[in-house]
């Protein structure tokens, strides 16, 4: 993060809200921005490489990110986290639902000037 003078670190939550569903042993994450005017910012920063990263632990065979631009928001399938889905898994989570609460949490990097713009948890 370039963390200028006139920059500020929040959480995505505070740009963003989050859907998550599943199906076998892959996620889906969805990312809706709170404004249009955000949409720029989080294609920039929301990249694949900083999902996979965030979701190491879950050790995803291959993270992928489709935009929707008209509607702000974009998705993100995960394969291989569920540690076998659904029917499989002896984990809490076999659906997945935590994740979008785990992708909120991802760090970005906003203009100081958007503060009093933030539409999520403050």
């Amino acid at each position: 993060m370039n963390l200028g003078a006139d920059t500020l670190v929040v959480t995505l939550d505070q740009l963003a809200h989050g859907r998550t569903g599943d199906k076998g042993n892959r996620s889906n994450i969805s990312v809706i921005a709170w404004r249009e005017e955000f949409w720029p910012l989080l294609v920039a920063q929301v990249t694949e490489d900083k999902v996979a990263q965030l979701f190491a632990s879950r050790k995803p065979s291959r993270v992928q990110r489709f935009l929707l631009p008209q509607l702000q928001s974009m998705n993100f399938v995960l394969d291989d986290v569920l540690d076998g889905g659904v029917n499989s898994a002896l984990n809490l989570d076999s659906h997945g639902k935590s994740f979008s609460f785990m992708l909120m949490s991802l760090p970005v990097e906003i203009p100081k000037s958007w503060k009093n713009r933030l539409a999520g948890p403050q």
